[in-house]
This record gives structure tokens, C-alpha cells and sequence, in this order.
């Protein structure tokens, strides 16, 4: 059974043993980003197949303050990772969709959830795609490796 369950910190040895590829590292953050990124607005999330972590995200309530293209009714998808021994079995896939129902009981005082996907990142662009994000036609140009297709889910 798979979960998104909030970081606590008896899941920092977990969401240690996570790993990228190399070149993905680029486009999401190492483990260590991700656990000193916590703050009151960047709520931190684990992703755990049958008891074990297998991702992490960040859900950033403050998105809109970030990027023009969200406003202050909408938060942000950030850091989504899966492990790279569990790429490609559709896991990530899995894990928003049951993010969506999981932003509907407990984040629904927000209209929509945001994200951007390196256009170079054809992997992750296809999962958000197939998950349910829509494109919105514009791209967000402010990454530090390249422009990014904006995607959004309505909550």
C-alpha cells in the first residue's frame, strides 16, 4: 500500500536512503535539501510502499510569493523525488494521485496546486502528465538549469 504521510523526524534515516540519478539530481534536491528545507510554509512529506520511504515532496503553501503565475489561493508542488531503484514501475504516478485525494481532505481551502517540470526532464513531465497535472501552455523561466513547463491540479 502506498502513503504520503508528513515528515517526522524518525524518518530521516529513510528519506536519507533515497537516491537520484546523478542527473536528476539537477532538477529536484538530494535528501539532505530536503530535510533542511522545512519551514512554517514548506510542509515536508514522505511517500512509503508497504512501511518504507521510497520519496519525499514539499508542499509549499507560500508558492505564490515564489512565482507570479500562482496566485495567493494556490500552493506549490516542490521536490517531488521517487527513488531511483523504483523509477518507471509507475510508484510516482501512484503517489499523486493519492496526493490529489489527500489535498482535497486536508489542503482544500486552496483552489489549485502548482508546479514546474524542466523541459529537459522528459520523465517527470510525462508522470506529472499521466497523473493528472495540466499543462498550462506557459513556461516559467526563472530555474537555474533551463526553462520549465508550468503545470497545475485543481484541488
Amino acid at each position: 500500500m502506498l502513503v504520503n504521510l508528513r515528515y517526522t523526524e524518525k524518518d530521516q534515516e529513510g528519506v536519507k536512503a533515497v537516491s537520484l540519478f546523478e542527473d536528476q539530481i539537477l532538477f529536484a534536491a538530494t535528501a539532505d535539501d530536503f530535510l533542511e528545507s522545512e519551514s512554517a510554509t514548506m510542509h515536508l512529506y514522505v511517500i512509503k510502499l508497504n512501511s518504507q520511504i521510497v520519496g519525499f515532496f514539499k508542499i509549499d503553501i507560500a508558492y505564490s510569493h515564489d512565482v507570479d503565475f500562482c496566485s495567493e489561493n494556490c500552493i506549490g508542488l516542490r521536490t517531488f523525488v521517487i527513488d531511483q531503484k523504483l523509477q518507471g514501475k509507475g510508484i510516482g504516478k501512484q503517489a499523486l494521485m493519492v496526493l490529489f485525494t489527500y489535498l482535497a481532505k486536508n489542503y482544500s481551502n486552496y483552489q489549485r496546486i502548482y508546479l514546474t517540470v524542466n523541459c529537459k526532464n522528459t520523465v517527470a513531465k510525462r508522470c506529472y502528465e499521466t497523473a493528472g497535472f495540466t499543462f498550462t501552455g506557459e513556461r516559467y523561466l526563472g530555474g537555474l538549469f533551463g526553462p520549465q513547463e508550468i503545470m497545475y491540479h485543481d484541488i
